[in-house]
């Protein structure tokens, strides 16, 4: 089936325009919304994305109308992709059923792949330049061991038999965060001297 989806930003905005595009690219059914690109809860878009099945079709006028930003779409289309559903963007000449396609995809998240590295590398090369300086203050790290939610989660997984992704959810900590705070204080307990008597 090939589904049609037309966003525009406040509801005075018309969707006239993007309805008619839809239509004349043969799309079974249409779902619009009215809600701004910067909210990433659209509703309508969320429940198309839920009811899309393998070989169903997604097409959209423009890149914007699913997501603010090449990062946002490229998860969205990998999310689609992992599931054979197939995505079609009007203005771009988009459509991820033909091999050009697929290729004009790949070469944008190449491009957004090296846009991430870029950044990454220009904010390594200043904490470097702040340690010469000598100015680098470091990371500050807010799940400590004096963490409410960290000392929460140590004390649940020592008291109870709860798995570590219920206290995790409990406590509002990442897993990754747990295990790492765990070994932490795990090697301070080993490292407090027992008193001998």
């Amino acid at each position: 089936m090939i589904f049609g989806y037309a966003r525009v930003s406040s509801f005075d905005q018309n969707l006239d325009s993007q309805i008619e595009q839809l239509r004349n690219a043969n799309v079974d059914r249409i779902v619009q919304e009215k809600v701004s690109g910067v909210q990433n809860q659209k509703e309508e878009l969320q429940q198309l994305l839920n009811r899309l099945v393998k070989g169903d079709t997604l097409i959209v006028t423009r890149m914007d109308r699913l997501g603010r930003n090449t990062k946002q779409l490229l998860e969205l289309i990998e999310e689609l992709e992992g599931h054979g559903i197939h995505l079609v963007i009007l203005n771009l000449g988009i459509d991820t059923r033909t091999p050009s396609g697929k290729f004009i995809l790949t070469v944008m998240s190449a491009f957004s792949e090296l846009d991430r590295t870029m950044i990454k590398e220009k904010q390594q090369a200043g904490i470097a330049i702040a340690k010469r300086k000598g100015t680098y203050k470091g990371k500050k790290q807010k799940f400590t061991l004096r963490h409410d939610g960290v000392k929460h989660a140590i004390e649940l997984h020592e008291t109870t038999n709860k798995p570590i992704k219920e206290i995790c959810k409990i406590t509002n900590i990442s897993e990754a965060t747990f295990y790492r705070r765990w070994r932490e204080y795990k090697k301070q307990k080993e490292n407090i001297p027992t008193s001998t008597h």
